[in-house]
């Protein structure tokens, strides 16, 4: 193996000569932020890559889904998925509102549809579900609770830019749909998020929110954050965007190759592709099974020891880290904890080369001790 550590994700990054163009009309504009042409640029042509009516570009997917609950105005408790990265808690938690763990489905990793009506209370207000990997959750299951108990559904769908169901991209489905452009995404600029909104009024609203809440020179309409995109972000997204196709065929290509060649591993499971009419590839999660020669610790530090770093997505459970482990005890997430304990995410990138992914199924078809 190289001695060049390989991690479960690496940016894609362009050829750097391609930027210097975006960068030479950044310093002539003097437009470094606050909506400048890059800004509304990457704004237009994300809409129409992704089929999306409307997106708010923000600094980071953090700040996006914060922005998002405000925009909403939700407070009480919200249902959502102890199997996801602690962000998606995080931003229920700085607005104040309590997250309510509930069980996810052990084949698709998303929140389980059946598990959440017992979990509302009279507290609660939203359900924000995650698109575990970008696999898109139960949509119609989650829409037709939230419509009987007149509930607000914010996605979580950090991992899921560029997926799309029979009817187009998965991002225009609930309420509102909160994304990353963190550079571990498969899309990024640098950092970066945006809420996908469903017409321009509700855009406004969340463009006031994100800027302060300033309206004008003299209008402040709302207790607003600092959530703005710098135009050198958006500069590095709009020659993304050029590359973004190209990138999500090779990531197919080695997810093809994953499972050709781990299919037939003895206690190597290996979770089902859910196929929907396009998948971002995003990652490429097995599952280690108790007949297998290590744990999955012990898996994952043989594997770092021949510099292959994969990551626990997710382990522990957002309910079992000190934050939030004295919440919702009373809920069962035994499907959540037990694949949180099985779980690990191989590396998978574009510029990965099939050799390096063929050195690790090597790796895990003969592991050591």
């Amino acid at each position: 193996m190289s001695d060049k550590p390989i991690y479960v994700t690496e940016p894609y990054l362009p050829p750097l000569e391609e930027f210097i163009p975006y960068l030479e009309k950044i310093w002539e504009s003097k437009r470094l932020t606050n909506n400048g042409p890059m800004h509304e640029q990457l704004e237009e042509a994300l809409c129409g890559y992704l089929g999306v009516p409307e997106i708010a570009l923000f600094n980071n997917g953090t700040i996006a889904l914060l922005t998002a609950l405000q925009a909403l105005r939700i407070t009480g408790e919200v249902i959502t998925t102890p199997f996801s990265f602690v962000a998606t808690a995080h931003a229920l938690t700085w607005n104040g509102i309590t997250p309510v763990f509930v069980d996810i489905d052990p084949n698709t990793f998303n929140i389980d549809p059946t598990k959440i009506e017992a979990a509302i209370t009279p507290r609660t207000a939203a359900i924000m579900p995650v698109h575990c990997y970008g696999n898109p959750c139960d949509i119609d299951a989650i829409q037709a609770i939230a419509d009987k108990y007149n509930l607000k559904v914010i996605y979580d769908a950090a991992h899921a830019f560029g997926v799309e169901d029979e009817g187009g991209s998965i991002l225009r489905h609930g309420d509102l749909s909160a994304v990353s452009f963190h550079a571990t995404k498969v899309f990024n600029t640098f950092e970066g998020g945006a809420i996908i909104c469903p017409d321009k009024k509700t855009k406004q609203h969340i463009n006031n929110l994100k800027n302060f809440g300033i309206v004008d020179e003299i209008t402040v309409v709302a207790a607003g954050i600092n959530g703005k995109m710098s135009e050198l972000n958006a500069a590095f997204g709009l020659l993304q965007l050029q590359y973004i196709d190209n990138a999500l065929q090779k990531r197919k290509a080695l997810d093809n190759l994953y499972r050709l060649s781990l299919e037939n591993v003895p206690s190597i499971t290996l979770p089902n592709s859910l196929c929907p009419r396009k998948h971002n590839y995003a990652y490429f999660p097995i599952i280690i099974e108790k007949n297998y020669p290590l744990n999955r610790d012990e898996l994952y530090h043989f594997l770092k020891e021949h510099n292959i770093h994969t990551r626990r997505y997710f382990y522990p459970l957002i309910s079992d880290t000190t934050q939030y482990n004295s919440m919702n005890k009373q809920h069962d997430l035994s499907h959540a904890k037990a694949i949180s304990e099985k779980i690990l995410c191989l590396p998978i990138f574009p510029d990965m080369e099939d050799a390096t992914l063929k050195e690790i199924i090597t790796l895990i078809e003969k592991p050591t001790k």
